[in-house]
């Protein structure tokens, strides 16, 4: 999904402008990334959660060398699909898969 396919969906459910639309997708992706970091979690109804979770220091390999490298605790944003997602997706495969075989 891109800003460009909201701005797109905004744009044709709401009859405003393209310019519209546009601000109206920034400002709904900004809100979320402060909320994420404000409070560390963006939950959506129906679609799932995204959650700030920290990651340790720990030591890696080189792929290229093969020689160790300490690589430092940071963080990063999971997302975990609501159930609603997973059967909406799993229905979207089988559908798929139908029209392959056909």
């Amino acid at each position: 999904m891109s800003k460009k396919f909201l701005t797109d969906v905004i744009a044709n459910s709401g009859d405003m402008s393209a310019v519209a639309a546009g601000k109206l997708a920034a400002d709904i992706i900004d809100a979320i990334k402060n909320e994420i970091v404000s409070s560390g979690r963006f939950t959506i109804p129906d679609f799932g959660a995204f959650a700030v979770r920290e990651t340790p220091k720990r030591t890696g390999l080189n792929p290229k060398t093969g020689e160790k490298v300490q690589i430092k605790a940071g963080a990063t944003v999971r997302f975990k699909a609501s159930p609603a997602l997973k059967v909406a997706a799993l229905a979207g495969v089988k559908k798929g898969k139908r029209k392959a075989k056909a």
